[in-house]
Parts: structure tokens; sequence; C-alpha cells
């Protein structure tokens, strides 16, 4: 079964309504396509409305402020929460107090709510370590499996674990925690989209003539290595909220495919029409290579009459080069998902294709 086949929620379910916190980023933009598509009504929470979609609420808030999701959630009764907003700060320490302040406001904003569950999206740093001490000490062994302890380092990740676990034993709902690879799929103004970003940095190769060189590490580029589709991240999201097998635990949550950037890296080239050029000697990162390239942008936008005429929102070039910058293995195991009976699959390079066709096709990519 694809992920476009995993079963819907029964009609029961359909009754109940659906929180998206974060709704407007890659997460969160799939699983409010995800669930209108299938008939929910959706409560699509960020800090200001979107686009106008039939049975979609929009509810601007502020995660920072209690007192601004008290009111923003005064009149409206979700049963079902899909928790999927972080904000970036310079370090852990900060990372740790925002991050999971946020979570803990929106909780004890819906104290009073008849919430069954609530669903937390993390990532493989669980595993990895923060950006500040990413892959350093003692790691477990790949592929990565969701019983492994915590690291002994700080983590907002485990802080915002913490915050689920005791609200949801104070209340009475339950919780699952989705532990999601490098995503990608379908956000502008994203401050961690790979698929956007490479698409951008090709579109720029093709103008000038450019090879489009490979920005990482000789690990990444010889590893193999996974990716979770936002598509699939939503359908295992509401899986695991409506299936009893999915309650109170935390899962990994990658395509089902294994990779490597030096076959994945042609792959691309072969789809965008440059030139590829692998690894050679020392990672050639992103941020260095397109410095400067905001012009040459300006120039594709009125070339092309592309949507999106700020390349700053649509390329991060330090997210990808972190992500490809890795010199150790990243692989997750999914099999704790298969067992309780999650079977979506995704292969990756149908998720970037898919993708760069849905770019294309909203003017976002030449």
């Amino acid at each position: 079964m694809s992920h476009d086949e995993q079963a819907p929620p029964s009609n029961e379910q359909r009754g109940g309504t659906a929180l998206v916190v974060g709704a407007s980023g890659i997460a969160g933009s799939a699983l409010v396509e995800k669930l209108t598509d299938e008939g929910w009504q959706v409560l699509a929470m960020s800090r200001s409305a979107g686009v106008p979609r039939a049975n979609v609420q929009y509810v601007p808030a502020d995660l920072s402020s209690l007192q601004s999701l008290r009111d923003a959630l005064a009149e409206v009764a979700p049963t079902y929460v899909f928790f999927t907003a972080w904000a970036r700060q310079d370090t852990e320490e900060a990372n740790i107090r925002v991050n999971a302040a946020m979570l803990r406001n929106l909780l004890d904003a819906l104290a009073d709510k008849p919430v069954a569950h609530v669903a937390l999206m993390t990532g493989l740093k669980h595993y990895l370590g923060p950006f500040e001490a990413y892959g350093e000490g003692d790691m477990p062994d790949t592929p990565f499996h969701e019983e492994e302890p915590r690291l002994p380092v700080n983590n907002f990740y485990y802080a915002q674990e913490d915050e689920l676990w005791a609200a949801a034993a104070a209340r009475g709902f339950s919780w699952s925690v989705h532990r999601a690879h490098t995503v990608i799929g379908h956000a502008v103004g994203n401050a961690m989209n790979m698929g956007l970003t490479l698409a951008a940095y090709a579109a720029l190769c093709k103008e000038s003539g450019r090879r489009f060189i490979f920005p990482g590490s000789e690990t990444q580029w010889n590893s193999l290595t996974d990716m979770t589709d936002a598509g699939l991240l939503a359908d295992h999201m509401v899986w695991a909220a409506t299936s009893p097998n999915g309650a109170n635990e935390a899962f990994n949550v990658v395509n089902g495919d294994v990779f490597r950037w030096r076959w994945m890296w042609q792959q691309l080239a072969a789809y965008f029409g440059v030139e590829a050029e692998g690894f050679k000697d020392e990672p050639r990162t992103l941020e260095v290579q397109m410095a400067g390239a905001e012009p040459q942008w300006e120039q594709l936008v009125d070339a092309h009459g592309l949507a999106e005429p700020r390349l700053d929102r649509v390329a991060s070039w330090w997210h990808t080069d972190g992500d490809l910058g890795r010199n150790l293995e990243v692989v997750a195991d999914m099999s704790k998902s298969r067992v309780a009976g999650f079977t979506g699959y995704r292969r990756t390079l149908d998720a970037f294709t898919d993708l760069f066709e849905r770019y294309r096709a909203e003017k976002l990519i030449p």
C-alpha cells in the first residue's frame, strides 16, 4: 500500500476536529491537505492566516504567549492535535527554553478542551544530538531504533517529549512522537526546505552554465541514507492518532527506501538538465557557492515569471549544507511502525520529482 493509499479514518474519527500547529510549514501543510481531503474539520494554527480552503478555519496565534493561545482557542474544541512547529534559536539552551514553552503553552491552553490525542513531530537529532553538538560523543549504531536511550546532552526534543508526557498523564489524552529524517515537501519561506533549496540551486546552475556540485561531505556522498516525504509523515501522524497501536508510542518515520547521494545526485541533475559533479577533496557548501546569487535569482524571476522574487524565501542554504555535510551515516529503522500496522512507503526519488513538478506548476522554479 502506498502512502496515498493509507486507510482513511472511520466516520467516528472524521467527526472530530483536528488542530494542526505550524500549519504553514512543510509538515503542517501536508497534514492540512490530507485531513481536509479525508473530510476532517481542520483548525490551522500559524502566525498568520493562509489561503482559504474548504473545511479549514485559520487560527492565528503566538505560541510564545499563553494568553494569545487562550484567546485563539476560546471558541473551538479540537479533539486531535498535531504539533509540527518549532522556533530556531542560537543555542540549544535557548531552543529548549523557547520550544518547550511553546508546546507547554499550547497544552495549557487546551486543558479544558476534549483532546483525545496529541501527535508531536520531532526528528533524528533525537539520536544525533542538537546542532551545536551534532554527532559528537557516543551515538547509537545505525539504523537508529526507537528504544535507544537519550544522549547525555541537552536537546529540545527531549524537553518537548517531557512536556507532552506530563500533560498526557495529567489530562488523560494519548500521545505519539514522530521522529522524521530530513522532510521534503511543499512550503515557501521555510527554514528547513531541502527540496526547494536544491531546485533553486539547480535552476541557478542551469541558467549560468555552472556544474551542479554536491555541497556535502565525503561521508554523505558515499553512505546510505534516507529521507521523509511530508505526505508520508502526515499519513503516519494521522495513523498514530487514530490507531490503537499508535497510542503512547514514539516512532521513527522515513520513506522506507535507502539511497546514496552519489546515486541520487546524478538523478536530480538529469531531471534538471544540469551536469553533476560529486564530492572532491572537501565540502563545497551552498552558502559559499551561492553567496551573492540574489541578483541572478531576480533575473530568473523576471525571465520566467516566477512567483517568489526573494531567494531567501526559496532557499535555505545553511540547512541543506548542514544536512549534507554530516560526517556520519544516518539511517532510521521503521520496523516498529511496520509491526504496529503502518504500511506507508514512498520512493525518495519520486518524492523529489513529484515535488519539483508541483513547484514548477506553481511557478516557484523555472
